[in-house]
């Protein structure tokens, strides 16, 4: 029986990969666990805990081998090879999503990119030509593209999210604010900068002592 990994490891490893692709363009070959820990904010133990899942990947006293550790973190993510996206929505959000340069370093190829706005559509982010929003279904079955991100307002992510799930979509990236239901076989993932903020925030309060309880 395959063992199942806890959600929080899972959560944890793109930390650890960022950190060590970092590591890897600065030229370092090898980490401990301390210095991992210390760049990414978990306990060295933890992160041993974490890494034992998959294999063994350290040697007690020279650390991990990064290169071959973000090769095997890539693989257990599924981020050695390429993955496409559609990106609904080319406002200045969505334009930011698709300029991205960390996509396209772990493996994330925005190939489609849809907008219901007249302006929008015909022009250009980078070399994706933005489509009316009605190409949508057609577009994303001959590319078989099973990711989509939606970057458009908020009275529009349900029916947005309802539409790439009926084309074949199966994780949706939700960067709206507003709670959106998926059918079952679809996964969705929230990501909202302000309610990252707000979780940010709760700290600096503490710390500079106006926090109230």
């Amino acid at each position: 029986m395959t063992e199942r990994i806890p959600e929080g490891v899972i959560e944890r490893l793109p930390a650890y990969l960022n950190i060590l692709i970092q590591l890897r363009e600065d030229g370092v070959n090898t980490v401990s666990s301390a210095r991992l820990g210390e760049l990414t904010c978990v306990n060295p133990a933890q992160i041993r805990r974490d890494l034992t899942h998959f294999g063994s990947f350290g040697k007690r006293g020279v650390g991990y081998d990064i290169p071959l550790l973000v090769e095997r973190i890539q693989r257990i993510l599924g981020s050695d090879h390429v993955h496409q996206l559609a990106l609904v929505g080319a406002g200045n959000l969505g334009s930011a999503i698709a300029g991205y340069h960390g996509l396209r370093q772990h493996g994330f190829h925005v190939t489609a990119i849809f907008d219901n706005d007249p302006k929008k559509v015909g022009t250009s982010i980078g070399d994706i030509t933005i489509q009316p929003l009605g190409q949508l279904e057609q577009s994303l079955r001959e590319h078989d593209i099973r990711i989509g991100v939606i970057a458009v307002p908020p009275e529009a992510a349900q029916e947005v999210t309802d539409r790439l799930a009926s084309a074949g979509v199966r994780v949706v990236l939700n960067y709206t604010p507003v709670i959106v239901r998926v059918p079952e076989g679809v996964t969705l993932h929230n990501t909202d900068p302000v309610h990252e903020l707000l979780h940010t925030l709760y700290y600096l309060s503490r710390r500079e002592g106006v926090a109230r309880v």
